[in-house]
């Protein structure tokens, strides 16, 4: 071997300390841009984890807060305060003559029905008074042609039904209930359910015949009070043969038929629990008698007023929410104080469309 040939390979084995240098850098790179690479990855899947927690988390919430939605399932409406009667224990009295127009009526009643109600009860005052009852009539076959409730029923004293009504708005109708709370014409006069010398229970019988014929469900509710509580009513009942008959023991609202701003001095009429309780004992034998006491009344219904305002009785007397025409029912009735485990316990909820019932006409 030459020298010449020694020293090329000499200059072959003999790295420059630039390309030393050169190969570091790049080396480093490598590291850097795997290490970054995964970091990245990391990060996008950290990331993706944590919004599908937060959507979990935020699902939850929304599906907690829809269960503790109280549905409108059966809706009292009380959509006139006026009445003609003059009962000393009414607890939903004449304090404004306001009714909604008819169209704004519909309105609210279309946003319940989208909320879910299933029965409306047109109640007052007495119900019959505006309008002689078409204004009346005109809900009716609204809520059973139009918005197809299962069921609509209407609380009344009776005084001023027509069997006319019954030809033209009788086939909407699924539940009449009647008030009436003793079968002895001085004691409902003493009541103050009575008008001039008209004879309430004369009216009561005339009615239940009408809903036999018209095929409405008859129903009877009573106030059992200090004049009517030792009273005996079964052969009555029995021979009348109401679907229902609803036996209320007599509460006090402040602002209604209490306290210094109410229309109606109840106190009188107030019975004690043991009173009320010997009352249903001796009425046991009525198979449809279904007892409602002060406890199992007061949060149970849904009340709306006629501003179509959910009133809230919790405190003793009625307070207001905003309007579901103004507000939505959702808003509106998270201030109703609906207690719905009572309404169930109370049997809110039973056959109340007449097409179930499979009743003889």
């Amino acid at each position: 071997m030459t020298t010449s040939d020694l020293k090329m390979l000499l200059s072959s084995l003999i790295v420059s300390p630039r390309f030393i240098l050169e190969l570091c850098i790049s080396t480093i790179n490598c590291i850097f841009s795997s290490v970054f690479s995964k970091v990245c990855s990391w990060s996008k899947g950290a990331c993706r984890a944590t919004k599908s927690l937060v959507s979990d988390a935020n699902s939850q919430s929304e599906q907690r807060t829809d269960e503790n939605v109280t549905t409108p399932t059966s809706v009292n409406y009380h959509f006139t305060r006026k009445c003609n009667y003059k009962c000393g224990f009414c607890f939903h009295t004449a304090k404004t003559s306001f009714v909604l127009p008819l169209e704004e009526a519909k309105r609210g009643l279309k946003l319940l029905k989208e909320a879910g109600m299933e029965k409306i009860n047109f109640s007052g005052g007495e119900p019959f008074l505006h309008e002689k009852g078409d204004f009346l009539g005109k809900m009716v076959q609204y809520c059973k042609i139009d918005l197809q409730l299962p069921s609509v029923s209407i609380v009344s004293n009776g005084s001023m039904i027509k069997e006319t009504w019954f030809q033209k708005y009788g086939d909407f109708l699924d539940i009449l209930a009647i008030s009436c709370d003793s079968f002895d014409e001085e004691t409902n006069q003493t009541i103050g359910r009575s008008q001039g010398r008209k004879s309430h229970i004369e009216n009561l019988y005339k009615i239940c015949s009408w809903c036999q014929q018209y095929k409405v469900a008859f129903k009877i509710n009573s106030v059992i009070n200090s004049f009517n509580v030792h009273e005996d009513l079964t052969e009555q009942i029995n021979q009348l043969n109401p679907v229902r008959w609803k036996v209320f023991q007599c509460l006090l609202i402040d602002g209604e038929n209490a306290g210094e701003t109410a229309l109606r001095e109840a106190e009188k009429f107030v019975i004690s629990d043991l009173q009320f309780q010997e009352f249903l004992d001796r009425h046991s034998a009525v198979s449809c008698l279904v007892p409602e006491s002060n406890e199992k009344m007061r949060n149970s219904y849904l009340i709306l007023d006629e501003y179509m305002r959910f009133l809230d009785c919790r405190e003793g007397r009625k307070d207001p929410s905003r309007s579901i025409l103004d507000v939505g029912v959702k808003d509106a009735i998270s201030f109703s104080g609906f207690d719905e485990k009572m309404f169930l316990k109370r049997g809110g909820k039973y056959v109340w469309s007449k097409a179930d019932m499979k009743l003889e006409w």
